[in-house]
C-alpha cells in the first residue's frame, strides 16, 4: 500500500502553476493581457471626378508656313540667318552674288546718259530748225525731219529708263528678304551654293498659327471625336498649352495603322518650335472614380493591400483588403476594385498593423 505524501502549499501552488493547472493574470498590455490600440489616420472614401486619359506624341507644325525661294539664279554669298531665329517681314536672309547684275545696272545707266544726250541734243535742231522754218529759211520736210528725230531719241531715252528701272529692281532680288514675319526653318543652302528659282532655301513659320498633329492607334480611334480635351506637356509632364481636338481624319494611315487627330494652338512659349515633338494628354472622359494615397498601400506579392478601420464589439480594429489599382493621379492611386465609398481607410502606421489589429481612428 503506497503512502500519501503531504505537500506544503506554497509548494503545492508553484508545482501546479508549473503545470499550467492555474489561470494567468495580467493587466492591459501585460502577459495575457489585450494590447493598447494603435493610433491611426484614416481617410473617408468618397469618390471625384477623375480623368481618364492616355498620352502620345505630337508633332507641331504651322498653319501658315511659306517657303522662301530666290527670284533669281547665282551663288550664295552670304547668310544672314539660321534656323530658329525671328525675323520681321522684309528682313534679310541671304544675299546672292549680284555683281555680274551691278555691272549691268551701270552699263545701262552709262546708256541713260548717252540718251539723255541725244534727246537734249535733238530738242535743240527742233527748236532751231522751227524758227528757220518761220523764217522761210528751211523746208517743211526739214522741220519734219528734226521733229521726227527728236520723238526718236526722246523713245529710246524711255527705253533705256524702263531697262535702268527693271535692272535696278532686278539687283534687289539678290537680297533674298523675308516675306512675312515668324521663325526661320531648317536651312537647307550654305554660303557658296547656287541656288535658282525653284530652290527651296527655307521656311518662315507663323509662331501665332501652330497646330499640333496627333497619331492615335486604331484600337483607340473608335473614341476619337472633335471637342476631346488635350493637354500638351513639357519634359517635366508640366501642362504648357490645353486646347481641343478640331480635326479626326476620316482614313487610317496605311503605313503606320493610326488615325491622325488635330489640335489648334493658341500662343506658344517661346521655346516650342515648328516640328518638335512634344508629350500629348487625350482626355477621353472624367468619371467619379474612388481613390486612395499611396502611403496607404501595401503590395504583397504582387498584391495591393489597404487597411480599413472597422467598428466591432471591442471598438475599432484594422481588416486587410485586397484591391485593384490603376493610374497614379498625383500621390492618390485610382481604385479599380475592392473597395466603396464611406470605408475609413487608414493613412497611418499601416506597418505597425495587422487584420484584426485594434486602432484607435484620428
Amino acid at each position: 500500500m503506497r503512502s500519501l505524501v503531504l505537500l506544503p502549499p506554497l509548494l503545492a501552488t508553484m508545482v501546479v502553476a508549473a503545470c499550467g493547472g492555474a489561470p494567468q493574470q495580467g493587466g492591459p498590455g501585460g502577459p495575457g493581457g489585450a494590447f493598447p490600440p494603435t493610433e491611426v489616420a484614416v481617410r473617408p472614401l468618397e469618390a471625384k471626378p477623375i480623368p481618364q486619359t492616355s498620352e502620345y506624341v505630337a508633332t507641331i507644325r504651322s498653319l501658315r508656313s511659306i517657303t522662301v525661294q530666290p527670284d533669281v539664279e547665282g551663288v550664295v554669298r552670304r547668310l544672314l540667318v539660321k534656323a530658329g531665329d525671328r525675323v520681321s517681314q522684309g528682313q534679310p536672309l541671304l544675299q546672292i552674288d549680284s555683281s555680274r547684275q551691278q555691272a549691268n545696272v551701270t552699263t545701262i545707266e552709262s546708256l541713260r546718259t548717252a540718251r539723255e544726250a541725244d534727246v537734249a541734243l535733238a530738242g535743240q535742231q527742233l527748236a532751231r530748225a522751227q524758227k528757220l522754218f518761220e523764217a522761210g529759211a528751211v523746208s517743211r520736210a526739214e522741220l519734219e525731219q528734226a521733229e521726227s528725230l527728236a520723238k526718236t531719241t526722246k523713245a529710246q531715252l524711255d527705253s533705256v529708263l524702263l531697262q535702268a528701272k527693271e535692272a535696278r529692281v532686278q539687283l534687289d532680288y539678290y537680297q533674298v528678304t523675308a516675306p512675312s514675319a515668324g521663325i526661320v526653318g531648317e536651312v537647307a543652302i550654305r554660303e557658296g551654293d547656287r541656288v535658282n528659282p525653284s530652290t527651296a532655301i527655307t521656311t518662315i513659320d507663323q509662331a501665332n498659327g501652330l497646330e499640333a498633329y496627333i497619331s492615335v492607334p486604331l484600337e483607340r480611334s473608335a473614341d476619337l471625336r472633335t471637342g476631346l480635351q488635350v493637354e500638351l506637356l513639357d519634359a517635366s509632364g508640366a501642362v504648357i498649352a490645353s486646347s481641343p481636338i478640331t480635326f479626326v481624319a476620316p482614313r487610317a494611315d496605311d503605313a503606320t495603322q493610326s488615325v491622325l487627330a488635330k489640335v489648334a494652338l493658341g500662343q506658344m512659349p517661346a521655346s516650342v518650335r515648328v516640328m518638335q515633338y512634344l508629350r500629348a494628354r487625350i482626355i477621353w472622359s472624367t468619371e467619379p472614380r474612388l481613390t486612395v494615397p499611396l502611403v496607404a498601400v501595401s503590395r504583397i506579392s504582387g498584391q495591393y493591400f489597404v487597411f480599413v478601420a472597422e467598428s466591432g464589439p471591442q471598438g475599432d480594429v484594422a481588416r486587410q483588403k485586397p484591391i485593384m489599382v490603376g493610374d497614379i493621379i498625383g500621390e492618390d492611386y485610382v481604385v479599380n476594385s475592392g473597395l466603396k465609398a464611406g470605408e475609413k481607410v487608414i493613412v497611418s502606421n499601416v506597418q505597425k498593423l495587422g487584420d484584426g489589429a485594434p486602432v484607435k481612428a484620428s
